[in-house]
């Protein structure tokens, strides 16, 4: 079942991906957090397997996993929390990627990674520092033996043909990075308009997802303009890292952005 499709097919506009660290703020906290988001209207739920070097996230997000790794949160683990998660009625069938880097799901083992995965209830990858060429040569096609979606990151540098090539070998979707910054920082959004509406032109095959300082309603309204939606990180994380109840500060959160 393509969970991650159906939701595209069902709703092309304003899909909310929300990113939070497993393991933040306390070890097992993984699923109550997933299901504050699914309660609260989150569309897809982006899992951050923590590591120790995240390259492509900002200080907020960092500090997150070196939380999350002191409180002794690994994938193992993760799989573990994840275990029964699709008998829940709330997260049945929405959207659950895995986000992380290379190094720790090569020592688990990449194909076992991919497995337990899927028997975990997760759809999709986002693995930034996975290359292309050893995607298309090596690890796509362990991915696609076990039906998993995987989902590149393109940037405003990124050129027309390479846009291209990489919307193809993605499945799921296609993650447009706002900016070449790290996760968390401030958006330019009228250069964000104008980087969307290049990729809108290229007709690509995947619905886009918009991503990196996307914070509240005006951020998550500017980047859906000329996306399928967008995802938001860092700011979720600081509302779990003020120590609130997490399903009201999810609520409270969360449905001020998607309410009309």
């Amino acid at each position: 079942m393509k969970r991650i499709r159906n939701i595209f097919d069902n709703k092309t506009k304003k899909v909310l991906n929300v990113y939070f660290t497993a393991g933040y703020p306390a070890l097992n906290d993984t699923i109550t957090i997933m299901q504050s988001l699914a309660e609260a209207g989150a569309d897809i739920i982006e899992i951050g397997m923590p590591y120790s070097d995240p390259l492509a996230d900002g200080p907020v997000i960092q500090e997150s996993s070196s939380v999350a790794l002191i409180n002794g949160m690994t994938i193992q683990v993760l799989f573990d929390q994840l275990a029964n998660c699709r008998s829940n009625p709330l997260l049945a069938d929405k959207g659950i990627i895995l986000m992380g880097y290379m190094n720790p799901v090569l020592q688990f083992g990449f194909e076992k990674f991919c497995a337990a995965a899927v028997e975990a209830g997760v759809d999709g990858l986002i693995l930034p520092d996975l290359p292309e060429f050893e995607f298309e040569n090596e690890y796509g096609k362990i991915i696609k033996k076990y039906g998993l979606d995987f989902i590149f990151l393109v940037t405003p540098e990124t050129t027309d043909v390479r846009i291209k090539r990489l919307d193809e070998l993605s499945s799921g979707f296609l993650y447009a990075v706002s900016s070449s910054a790290t996760t968390g920082g401030n958006t330019d959004l009228l250069a964000v308009e104008k980087y969307l509406e290049r990729l809108q032109s290229m007709k690509l095959k995947n619905p886009i997802l918009v991503g990196f300082g996307i914070k509240d309603k005006t951020s998550f309204n500017a980047a859906s303009k000329n996306s399928n939606g967008a995802i938001i990180g860092s700011a979720y994380i600081k509302v779990l890292g003020e120590m609130k109840d997490i399903q009201l500060s999810t609520k409270e959160f969360i449905q001020p952005i998607i309410s009309d």
